[in-house]
Order: structure tokens, then C-alpha cells, then sequence
């Protein structure tokens, strides 16, 4: 028997960085449980950086997460005037960190979260992602490379389209997958007893076949 989790994110997506915790509490509980990460990206080729009126929504999006899930925020005015909403180089980079240690993904996804949501880094760069990657434990040159591949670029794309033919609107995602059956565990910023009670109903199920089988 072969079992897995699935979490679809975006590393710019508020929602995701205030289910951040309970990722953390999955891994810690159930190390040996493979986490697989897969990018959505809500925003992709914005072209324009964000005006004051962008910044205003997002303050107030951003203090509503805050408030309802306990994570921290900066103030979106302290983001750098040059950024462009675009959520694409960030997927990348999750792709580059899955593919090279997936031991290492989910440390390096949350640290891109945090430097984007409390940092105020503008994660759209190449020097940004890199250097958040090193600290993640990374090679930064073999990192920058893999980045920079184009088939970095065309598994973003076939990643999105397999979350495309999801449906499923809402992020976060999370989905554990056994032997390539595909099971919902939730959509959307939900309450971590909730999430939690699923998988291990889930993962319940799975021990129970394996001992029948």
C-alpha cells in the first residue's frame, strides 16, 4: 500500500499561510507520511505592481486571516513598490524545492510564506526565492539553475491543469492519496480539529486494510 498527502497551495495565497499550522502539525505528528505539494497560482502574469488601492484591499483581506486563523501579518503598505502580484515565479520555486528534497519542501514553502506575509519580501524575484531556499537547505546554485530550466516552467504548467481539472475553487487543498485514490480532506481555511479528525479517519481506514490484506 502506497499513501500520500496532497496539499494544493499557493505560496501568495493568505488562506494557505493562515493553514500553515496545521501543516506543521501533520508533519510533526506523522513524519513518515510523504507530503506532496502541489501549486495553484490564484494570481499569474499581473503585470502592473500593486497601487494603493490593492495594498488598502489587502490590508484589509489579510487582517481578517489574521483574525481568524492567529497568524501574523505585516502591513502590506511596507511591501516594496516595484512588486507585481504575480504568483507564478513563487509555484515555481515550489516545484524546483519538491523536486530537488521533498523532505525539504514544506520547511522552504512555509519560509516563503513568512517571508512574503511577515517580511514584506517581494517573493517574485529569482534572488529572493534562492536565497530563501539556502536557508531552507538548498543548494542556492543548483537551486538557481533548476529554477531558471525550462522544464522547471513546463511542470508548473501541467501541475496547474491537474489542479484546474479539479473544480475546486477554494485553497487550500488537501487530499490524501492511497494507492492513487484520491480522498478530500478539506478545501478552504478550515478549523484544524476538523482537518485533523478526517485524516486520521483516513489514514484509520488505510491500516485496516492493510491488516485485512
Amino acid at each position: 500500500m502506497q499513501q500520500r498527502l496532497i496539499h494544493v497551495m499557493d505560496p501568495m495565497c493568505s488562506w494557505c499561510w493562515g493553514m500553515a499550522p496545521l501543516l506543521d502539525r501533520i508533519c510533526q505528528r506523522w513524519p513518515d507520511l510523504p507530503l506532496h505539494l502541489m501549486p495553484a497560482s490564484l494570481r499569474a502574469n499581473h503585470g502592473a505592481p500593486l497601487d494603493q488601492h490593492s495594498r488598502q484591499a489587502l490590508a484589509a483581506h489579510w487582517q481578517a486571516v489574521a483574525s481568524l486563523s492567529g497568524q501574523p501579518f505585516g502591513d502590506p503598505q511596507a511591501l516594496p513598490t516595484t512588486l507585481v502580484y504575480d504568483t507564478r515565479p513563487a509555484s515555481r520555486a515550489l516545484i524546483v524545492a519538491r523536486e530537488l528534497n521533498p523532505a525539504l519542501s514544506w520547511a522552504f514553502a512555509r519560509s516563503l510564506q513568512e517571508a512574503f506575509y511577515v517580511a514584506g519580501q517581494d517573493v517574485t524575484q529569482t534572488a529572493v526565492l534562492v536565497a530563501v531556499a539556502e536557508a531552507a537547505g538548498y543548494d542556492a546554485a543548483l537551486f538557481a539553475e533548476r529554477f531558471d530550466a525550462p522544464a522547471s516552467a513546463e511542470q508548473l504548467e501541467q501541475d496547474l491543469q491537474w489542479v484546474e481539472g479539479l473544480g475546486l475553487a477554494e485553497l487550500p487543498i488537501l487530499f490524501g492519496e492511497r494507492d492513487g485514490q484520491l480522498a478530500l480532506l478539506s478545501t478552504g481555511y478550515r478549523p484544524e480539529t476538523d482537518v485533523l479528525a478526517l485524516l486520521e479517519r483516513w489514514l484509520a481506514a488505510g491500516e485496516g486494510r492493510q491488516s485485512v490484506a
